[in-house]
């Protein structure tokens, strides 16, 4: 899993993906912190509550090409014959991504470090959402993975990821039952310093659901060759 994690990291930072992904993401981070700023609402819980908006367009970037460049490149036939099992393979690919993520939660530090300066922000509450945030990824992560998983399209890939994200937001207005798969309902008590159990349990529960369909598919694509 350690060589796969490795390389994945390799590949985000020795090209231009993973800083594109972080340029972005801390761009517009800070263009919603000024405005909430100068707005004189000094709570990064609102900035990263906006910012998880942005992750609907920015995670494809990271996830689009996991399995799918592999499969167009021909080195599929590689993962899924090597000595690793095929679930080392998907959390290799899995934890590096969010590796990345992790390297641009903490770049948000900054703008904490700017409204200590200024004044007194909750940092329980500024902690609490980044976690939910992370939770968040996590789980676009998962279902970005497993779109990549089944084409070989990166493309394709990315339209399908984006194209559910969305739908999600529209699901709690069809009818409330589909509030339960809403992630960013599920996101939305986390910046009110709420950490509620049974979120934090479907937040792990859809990323464990889409990574083992991601080593189905894989292992039904081994079991085929």
């Amino acid at each position: 899993m350690f060589a796969v994690i490795k390389k994945e990291l390799k590949s985000y930072l020795l090209s231009p993906i993973g800083y594109i992904f972080i340029g972005a993401f801390l761009l517009m981070f800070s263009v919603l912190f000024y405005n909430y700023f100068n707005a004189g609402y000094a709570h990064l819980e609102y900035v990263f509550y906006d910012a998880s908006t942005l992750m609907t367009f920015l995670i494809p970037i990271l996830t689009m090409r996991m399995f799918s460049e592999e499969r167009k490149n021909g080195t599929e036939q590689l993962l899924l014959t090597s000595p690793r099992s095929l679930f080392s393979v998907v959390m290799g690919k899995f934890i590096a991504a969010m590796i990345i993520v992790l390297i641009t939660i903490f770049g948000t530090f900054i703008h904490f470090g700017i409204l200590r300066y200024f004044g007194e922000p909750d940092i329980r509450i500024t902690l609490c959402t980044m976690l939910g945030f992370f939770l968040l990824c996590m789980a676009y992560i998962s279902f970005g993975m497993f779109a990549s998983s089944i084409t070989e399209n990166q493309i394709v890939a990315s339209v399908i990821t984006i194209g559910v994200f969305i739908l999600m937001w529209f699901l709690p207005g069809v009818s409330q039952f589909f509030s339960d798969f809403s992630l960013i309902d599920m996101f939305d008590h986390f910046p009110r310093g709420v950490i509620a159990l049974n979120e934090v349990v479907r937040f792990i529960s859809f990323s464990v659901l889409f990574i083992l369909l991601t080593v189905i598919v894989l292992q039904r694509r081994k079991s085929v060759k």
